[in-house]
């Protein structure tokens, strides 16, 4: 008789993650840059860095931090964000339209050979020029709770839905040629002209999008060739039969009420789309068009107003769980931050690779870059604060500026696949009922391949002197 295989409980990974940050606070040395503020942005005086008294955090701090998380203006966003695109969806799949949807694209599928060779390129080329071009991030949420049923529905697994939006649109999102929150920021504090380097960007962005689309064109295959290799195989033996989709029934016909609720949500995500590239909106006003598509939705699908009510609240319960998380992650932060030694880990790895060969140089500045990712997954707060610090020590070893902008980008980008501390990465996972153990071990070979690549891409770049 064998003995059930135990899971590590993400919740418990987190919140040991507290802990440890908090045992870190009293044995770091306290310390802290000066900031100033540039052009509306906070940022870092590169020589300011200075010794302070330590603030080790106690076991208070520990159970008082994910209370704070629940404060966070950001967070709160995200939470608001969270629950009513849960709701919004579970209105759309009230209506039938969603199955009907997934149906009919399976049809598709099914019926014309190239496009099932296409599907999985075409929509991960689709989410990295989104993540490339206007920094997709929270906006990939909703597209993984649409794509885990389309993927079920076509033979692959729940991972499989995940990968496409998330590592789709964080392909692009680490190979950005012009995302004003990170390239943008980071070339503004460089002193470089927007979106420069353009040219040696885009061979990134193609390089960075195809090791990805590789990988998981891969991880497709190998599951729908064997499904039970998959680590959610009995989770979506469940979530297959909720979705009732009968093979001969692919392909059946939606009617108009299903066809004008799709079109809602493509209208609704055009209307997003516009906003974030035209007027910059942000998570607050991208939420509001969410709600409005679920509304939309529930007027056009014919649902009663009951019917609206319970589906909504059905969809926003079954995501609590991703608001803890979510929480908890911000915790993190709070920890490191009131324990003063976020600026001293930045102090020691930026000095760790100052006086190297400027290629070595670039990628320890690529590896510090990710390793900082942990404590602040944010890329934009990340550029403001490390970058104003990064671009003397790039002056200093012989790297340009651009070199030491694009370490940062892969720093960033790389690890938001896995790092836990960011609410982005451990929604999406409890979105799809996906373990956070158990995505590392799908997608560390992923991670190695991909440090690797921005090892060759970052030495290239310095070896050919771009600037």
């Amino acid at each position: 008789m064998t003995k059930a295989r135990r899971t590590l409980n993400t919740y418990a990974l987190v919140f040991a993650i507290i802990v440890f940050v908090a045992v870190l606070t009293w044995v770091v040395p306290g310390g802290v840059y000066e900031r100033q503020v540039v052009d509306g942005r906070e940022v870092v005086k590169a020589d300011s860095f200075q010794r302070v008294p330590a603030k080790p955090q106690g076991p208070f701090a520990v159970l008082i931090a994910p209370v704070r998380g629940f404060a966070d203006p950001s967070v709160a966003l995200i939470v608001g964000f969270v629950l009513i695109v849960g709701g919004v969806f579970s209105v759309m799949t009230k209506t039938g339209a969603v199955e009907a949807l997934i149906r009919s694209a399976a049809g598709a599928y099914r019926r014309h050979p190239l496009v099932e060779k296409l599907f999985i390129p075409v929509f991960m080329v689709l989410f990295s020029i989104a993540g490339a071009t206007f920094g997709m991030s929270e906006e990939v949420i909703p597209f993984v709770l649409l794509f885990i049923p389309l993927a079920l529905s076509l033979g692959y697994d729940s991972v499989t839905g995940v990968m496409i939006p998330f590592i789709g649109a964080g392909a692009g999102f680490a190979g950005a040629f012009m995302n004003p929150f990170t390239v943008g920021i980071a070339q503004g504090i460089a002193e470089l002209p927007l979106f420069s380097g353009f040219v040696y960007r885009i061979v990134c962005w193609v390089v960075v999008t195809a090791v990805c689309t590789w990988f998981v064109a891969r991880y497709a295959r190998k599951i729908k060739a064997d499904p039970k290799r998959s680590i959610t195989y009995e989770a979506d033996r469940e979530k297959r039969a909720g979705l009732k989709l009968d093979p001969a029934e692919a392909g059946e016909k939606t009617n108009l009420r299903h066809k004008l609720v799709g079109l809602t949500l493509l209208l609704g995500l055009g209307v997003m789309i516009f906003g974030v590239l035209e007027y910059g909106w942000y998570i607050d006003k991208i939420t509001a068009v969410f709600l409005g598509i679920g509304l939309a939705a529930g007027v056009v699908g014919g649902l009663r107003i009951d019917e609206f009510t319970d589906a909504f609240i059905q969809g926003a319960k079954d995501l609590v769980g991703t608001v803890l998380i979510i929480v908890l992650a911000r915790g993190i932060l709070y920890i490191a931050q009131d324990g003063r030694i976020i600026d001293s880990i930045l102090q020691a790895m930026a000095s760790a690779v100052q006086g190297a060969h400027p290629a070595i140089s670039a990628n320890g500045m690529f590896i510090v870059q990710s390793l900082i990712n942990f404590f602040i997954p944010s890329g934009s707060a990340k550029a403001a604060l490390t970058m104003p610090v990064m671009v003397p020590l790039a002056d200093l070893t012989g790297i340009s500026r651009q070199v030491a902008v694009l370490a940062y980008q892969f720093g960033d980008g790389f690890s938001n696949m896995i790092v836990p501390t960011s609410a982005i990465t451990m929604t999406v996972l409890t979105s799809g009922g996906i373990p956070f153990e158990k995505w590392l071990k799908v997608v560390w070979r992923l991670q190695v391949v991909l440090f690797l690549t921005g090892f060759a891409l970052l030495g290239a770049a310095v070896l050919f002197h771009w600037k």
